[in-house]
């Protein structure tokens, strides 16, 4: 595989443990733009490995 055949992949994975923030907000912008640009994927995954302080509601919001 060359180079030329990859494609640009990019994610943003908050946790779900309250309400996006600013920084949340600006990293996932930044990521969905490079990704657009290049041509590649914008990835959404919402990480729930931290269920000691996963607040319920939040994915909805």
């Amino acid at each position: 595989m060359t180079d030329q055949d990859k494609t640009i992949r990019t994610r943003f994975a908050p946790s779900p443990t309250g309400y996006v923030h600013i920084g949340n907000f600006r990293t996932a912008l930044f990521s969905y733009l490079f990704a657009k640009h290049s041509g590649g994927q914008f990835i959404l995954r919402i990480e729930d490995t931290d269920r000691t302080r996963l607040v319920e509601g939040a994915v909805e919001n």
